[in-house]
């Protein structure tokens, strides 16, 4: 087996993308490979959101911004004590990614990019998840990609998973050591 990438401490990897777009499967595979901690971002939702959500409801900004504020309190908290981890997180909007690097350096996204056709029958096919595919469309709707001055990168969330997380490594990798 290769030997790990180095990338300095502390980084808080934030896997982001639409629901179905292979975020927590990227996440997991970048875990097993640099043996860091892993959060699903969904087990911190409020249980109102997951009830919404599951009832077919998008969620609005006003829903979010608790959700969001935990994470980053999670990020904060990892940061504190030295802690590398990596987070998934849909991550949707601007204003949203913002809100997770306030105050925190050690944040790079990595957004899983997948076409709407695959995103839409992965979703059909996908069991035991309270988001259902209706709310495909306005997540798609919300989406705002990454802009140049965000720190990460848009990674294909629909290529084999070993090449998108080699790739995502590989780019992180690079930018962090400049």
């Amino acid at each position: 087996m290769d030997s790990p990438p180095s990338i300095p401490a502390t980084t808080s990897i934030v896997v982001m993308g639409v629901s179905g777009s292979g975020k927590t499967s990227a996440a997991r595979e970048i875990t097993r490979q640099l043996g860091w901690e892993y959060i699903e971002g969904d087990d911190l939702h409020p249980e109102a959101n997951v009830a919404k959500m599951a009832a077919g409801h998008p969620l609005d900004d006003a829903d979010r911004w608790p959700w969001l504020r935990r994470i980053a309190e999670v990020i904060g908290e990892r940061e504190a004590a030295g802690t590398s981890l990596v987070l998934t997180c849909s991550a949707l909007k601007r204003s949203y990614r913002d809100q997770l690097r306030e105050g925190h350096p050690s944040v790079w996204f990595a957004h899983m990019q997948v076409s709407q056709q695959v995103l839409a029958d992965r979703l059909a096919k996908r069991q035991g998840h309270y988001m259902p595919p209706s709310l495909l469309d306005s997540q798609l709707a919300t989406l705002e990609p990454l802009a140049e001055d965000e720190p990460g990168d848009a990674i294909a969330g629909d290529a084999p998973l070993a090449e998108s997380v080699t790739e995502l490594l590989s780019d992180l990798e690079r930018e962090r050591q400049l």
